[in-house]
């Protein structure tokens, strides 16, 4: 997309409006990415120390994705929008509130770590989970670039990654239900792993979902429902 098509108006002041709006979804963006960071590393070190800082810093994510939510409000009644303008205030409110979501999972994987720090278990996948948590995380910054570039054109080589992330998720499942029915003892444990598992694949989800709304935001088409291949053709098309 040709970025000039953003912020040239005839409003300075507009123009810094919408600047600092997207800036601020970035600072959030980075917020939830470095969440996610300490959450898996929590996990796979037992850091409670760590985990407590993601469960309490995740009232930050909340307070920008208010503060942010407002600040499109009030755009959009001041300054009556449209087109790409409209559409740009439209994407950044759907954005943030998926960034908020991702936030609660990092937190729902911090809450974990503290479950699962009592004791030192060999079943437990962690190198399987880093490699897991590398390809969200990859998916995730990909999708926040991309907005920060106001550039599509490699969209769908981020959301491709949710079907390597989605295998990923399946044999970890497989593994984790295995060692379930080897010993009774293991199912809370594991169980707690599970919940750690869904909260990874469903990053990789809401990553999938920002570049949706990126594509609206761009194009002005709506693409959600789409297979991979289906969103690929129209991409090319």
């Amino acid at each position: 997309m040709d970025n000039g098509k953003l912020g040239k108006h005839i409003s300075g002041q507009f123009n810094k409006e919408l600047e600092d709006l997207r800036n601020k979804v970035l600072i959030m963006g980075g917020l939830v990415e470095q969440q996610i960071d300490n959450a898996i590393q929590a996990l796979t070190t037992g850091d409670l120390e760590l985990a407590e800082m993601v469960i309490k810093q995740d009232n930050q994510i909340d307070e920008l994705e208010m503060s942010i939510d407002l600040e499109c409000t009030q755009i959009l009644a001041l300054r009556q929008p449209t087109a790409i303008d409209l559409r740009l205030l439209l994407t950044v409110s759907k954005i943030i509130n998926e960034l908020e979501i991702v936030g609660d999972l990092a937190e729902r994987i911090a809450k974990m770590a503290i479950q699962l720090s009592d004791s030192d278990n060999k079943n437990d996948p962690f190198h399987e989970l880093q490699h897991m948590s590398e390809l969200v995380k990859d998916m995730l910054h990909g999708a926040l670039d991309a907005f920060a570039r106001m550039n599509i054109d490699n969209i769908t080589l981020i959301t491709g990654k949710d079907e390597n992330v989605d295998r990923e998720y399946s044999s970890i499942v497989r593994q984790l239900i295995t060692h379930m029915m080897e010993d009774p003892r293991n199912i809370t444990r594991m169980l707690n792993m599970l919940w750690t598992v869904r909260a990874m694949e469903r990053i990789g989800d809401h990553a999938c979902y920002i570049c949706e709304h990126l594509i609206f935001m761009i194009k002005g088409e709506s693409v959600r429902h789409l297979t991979q291949a289906e969103l690929e053709k129209k991409m090319q098309g």
